[in-house]
């Protein structure tokens, strides 16, 4: 109230306002420009706070502040600095400074019945002691508790009677404006306490606080203006005084405050309490020292500032990244002397167990079953999923107590939907709920999910068909068309290759053109069986030809290894393979009562006409054997869990399809639960282990003698993209073979094209013309006799052509009369 009072008063007198004590946030130069804060606002703590608090992992705070002007204005930038770091709120805590001691402990009683076990306190010393004394008195000072302090109370730490610190505080950690020990700060410190023992002979250790330090700061930046503007009188302008008015109004306007403004705003030098530098009409906020209570004394744990987090030694900064690792702070001593990190919550300590809500099913009760017993007014529940969550709280690190209470009417029958128990846990009447409920987008809104424990995925169930009328051409079906066009035209690029490397020197690619052609074809084609009856002749040939081989041999047994499968599993095809092909045919589906798939099949367009429910393995079985025109159906929709029960007992009458996206089923709980966490964190221990084997066995019965239980309704037709490679291997083998030919016959064939006369065209038709021609250079030739493949059968030879050992080349057909044409 002093400082909005004087804070209207310099706006109206132009007259600038230093406070070294206004720490709250709603004070600053936005509501006035004369108003200026040589102190650190008490919101420049909230991100150290948040560090904290993100170092330890705590993911819920109480927050207890006094009910005023100074403990409520920090609240609105501590929540936001809470929530940036994922840690919730779950209650405010007002307690006004004049509570009796009743009203306090009574407060403390109901901070006791909830389970977070953080709390942060923002208040000043004189309600700050009160409260402490009564968290002793009701054991909230014990194990498992954390006490949090903001800098009202730890920076007047000194001020608070030490008994009760001693007694009552030990373990609380604190934030705590920092001032760096320097030589400024001893020298000043020993002349003011001799100056204030003169004065308080009294007082045997007189102390200062940092409101102390920005007092003297405070004055000494004034004391800098005042001399920096120079000698001047600092006048008044007179304002027209009213009759009713009151000695303020005597005061007038200020001529030099907004120059003195100026100067106290450009004004820095190293204080007492760090470096005095007002930054948007505030003190700069530095560093703030973490401490921990322990005996009657504050002991520094760490550090932190804007630039780098949480620092075990401001003087050994090693790294410009912002850290809020807790190995960065020092040993702590917490909250009944124990050593070991509170986990921040608890299980209330009143005797409150769990109540948790588990659903009464009419089917499928292999994975949620309640047994009612109405002599004894009790019910038992067992099954896979409570199996599993058993499992789960076996393996959490401490004891949880919990009742499952079936979600039933008197009646024994169930009492609503899914969405119905999840909304119970929302509006808190129950703490959580275990069973077989699905994770979807919609419920995470309102409620909490740990991890899913089973597989993911929507699927559709559908019958298998027989494909008899496709059987004629099912030969074609292990190939895809592209990889049939690319063999067939590499049979005919092969062909092409071996009788441009083979017809020079080898009779069995000579003839007529059709002989030529057909030969080389014939070749080619003839790999497939390996029954090639052509010699092969040239090296390169022989290259190209073994690669091409090697090829056709991974193609036939492929292609013989696909049509066996297609030939084998022909008959089990599904009679759907989408749901566009279900919605286009006007097919009826089913889908588990009370199921949320009901949801997700309107949002797929299936009209209400078109939906079945069912309740159980046993009459899913009968709709789709029934099928859509006999008044079942074609298809049905759920979980992969819930459709691999269907196929354990029907395996070789349906195919799983998939059809949605689904997390699977979780264990629901209240937004922010603790508990999430670390059931969580169990779950995966508990899937990725032997148990979750050994309950699915118990409660799944899988069978072994089925076939895979999820097709994929794809094509099991190889395709180019297998294969890709291999043409790519001969395609290259046969292109160098060819490059290679080619400069060796051009090479060798050069003085043809030299020595003879004419266009560049007819230079080429004579190449040509040597090129179509036999090389007798050849050792084919050489050796003296070649063999007609044609008359084998006869052995009759064609007549030995004798060459010259001297000659490297043949004459050419033109000079040579007695050469042998063919």
């Amino acid at each position: 109230m002093q400082t909005d009072f004087l804070i209207h008063l310099g706006d109206k007198y132009h007259v600038p306002i230093i406070s070294f004590s206004a720490t709250s946030p709603p004070f600053s130069s936005i509501r006035s420009p004369y108003f200026l804060r040589a102190a650190q606002i008490d919101s420049s703590q909230v991100n150290a706070i948040s560090a904290v608090i993100q170092a330890f992992a705590w993911r819920e705070a109480v927050l207890i502040y006094e009910d005023n002007e100074f403990g409520a204005s920090i609240i609105p930038s501590l929540i936001d600095a809470l929530e940036e770091v994922n840690t919730q709120v779950p209650y405010k805590s007002l307690i006004s400074p004049s509570a009796t001691d009743d009203q306090i402990l009574q407060e403390l009683h109901k901070l006791m019945t909830m389970q977070t076990r953080v709390f942060i306190l923002h208040a000043l010393p004189t309600l700050g002691s009160r409260l402490f004394a009564k968290a002793k008195e009701a054991r909230m000072m014990s194990e498992g508790y954390v006490w949090i302090l903001t800098n009202g109370i730890t920076d007047l730490l000194s001020f608070m009677d030490s008994s009760i610190v001693a007694s009552s505080m030990g373990g609380v950690l604190g934030i705590k404006t920092y001032v760096p020990d320097t030589p400024n700060l001893d020298n000043f410190m020993a002349r003011w306490k001799m100056k204030f023992q003169q004065d308080n002979q009294s007082i045997l250790y007189p102390t200062l606080n940092i409101f102390g330090f920005w007092a003297y700061d405070a004055t000494q930046a004034l004391a800098m203006a005042i001399e920096e503007m120079g000698a001047m009188n600092f006048t008044f302008q007179m304002l027209r005084a009213s009759t009713n008015g009151t000695d303020l109004d005597t005061i007038g306007v200020s001529q030099n405050g907004h120059g003195l403004l100026q100067e106290l705003a450009n004004t820095k030098f190293t204080g007492l309490a760090g470096n005095f530098s007002l930054v948007d009409g505030q003190l700069e906020s530095s560093a703030f020292q973490i401490v921990n209570i322990n005996g009657n004394a504050a002991i520094g744990i760490g550090f932190w500032t804007l630039e780098h987090g949480l620092l075990r030694d401001l003087n050994s900064v090693k790294t410009s990244k912002y850290s809020t690792s807790m190995s960065n702070l020092k040993s702590i001593m917490w909250s009944g002397d124990s050593t070991s990190t509170p986990k921040g919550w608890e299980i209330p300590t009143n005797g409150k167990r769990l109540k948790i809500l588990v659903p009464v099913k009419s089917g499928f009760n292999q994975f949620v079953k309640v047994t009612r017993d109405p002599s004894m007014n009790t019910s038992q529940v067992t099954g896979f999923c409570i199996d599993i969550f058993q499992a789960v709280i076996k393996n959490l690190p401490y004891d949880v107590a919990y009742d499952l209470i079936p979600f039933a009417l008197p009646n024994g029958s169930s009492a609503g939907s899914y969405n119905d128990m999840i909304d119970q846990v929302y509006y808190q009447n129950y703490d959580a709920v275990v069973g077989d409920t699905t994770i979807i987008a919609n419920r995470s809104l309102y409620v909490d999910f740990t991890l899913p424990y089973t597989r993911t995925g929507g699927v559709m169930v559908v019958p298998y068909k027989d494909n008899k009328s496709d059987n004629a051409w099912v030969f074609l079906k292990p190939l895809t068309w592209d990889l049939w066009l690319t063999t067939i035209c590499f049979f005919v690029f092969i062909a092409l290759v071996v009788w441009i490397l083979e017809h020079r020197i080898n009779e069995d690619f000579r003839g007529s053109a059709t002989h030529q052609v057909g030969t080389s074809f014939w070749f080619s084609f003839s790999t497939m069986i390996f029954a090639q009856r052509e010699r092969v002749l040239s090296n390169l040939a022989r290259f190209v030809v073994i690669v091409w081989v090697f090829v056709v041999l991974i193609l036939t047994q492929s292609y013989t290894a696909s049509l066996s499968s297609l030939l084998v599993v022909k008959n089990l095809q599904p009679t759907v393979t989408d749901v566009d092909q279900l919605l286009k045919s006007g097919e009826k589906v089913g889908y588990k009562k009370d199921s949320f798939v009901y949801g997700m099949l309107k949002q797929m367009k299936f009209d209400d006409s078109k939906l079945i429910s069912y309740h159980s393995p046993e009459e899913c079985d009968a709709l789709l054997s029934n099928g859509s025109t006999k008044g079942g159906i074609a298809a049905a929709f759920d979980q992969v869990p819930y459709m691999k029960l269907v196929l354990s007992r029907y395996c070789n009458k349906y195919t799983m399809i998939p059809a949605f996206k689904t997390a699977g089923f979780g264990f629901v709980f209240p937004k922010g639960s603790p508990l999430v966490r670390d059931i969580s964190r169990a779950i995966l221990n508990v899937t990725e282990g032997p148990k979750m084997i050994e309950i699915e066995n118990t409660w799944l019965t899988p069978k072994t003698n089925c076939l895979n239980s999820i097709s994929s309704a794809s094509s099991n037709s190889l395709g180019l993209d297998s294969f890709w490679g291999l043409f790519l291997i001969v395609g290259v083998a046969a292109i160098l073979a060819l490059l290679i030919f080619m400069v060796v016959f051009i090479k060798r064939n050069w003085h043809e094209v030299t020595s003879s006369s004419g266009t560049l065209w007819g230079k080429i038709v004579v190449l040509g013309r040597r090129f179509y021609q036999r090389d007798l250079n050849s050792h084919t030739f050489r050796k003296g006799t070649f063999r007609d493949r044609g008359m084998d059968d006869g052995g009759i030879e064609v007549a030995a052509i004798e060459t010259l050992e001297n000659t490297s080349f043949p004459q050419s057909p033109s000079s040579n009369s007695n050469q042998m044409t063919f």
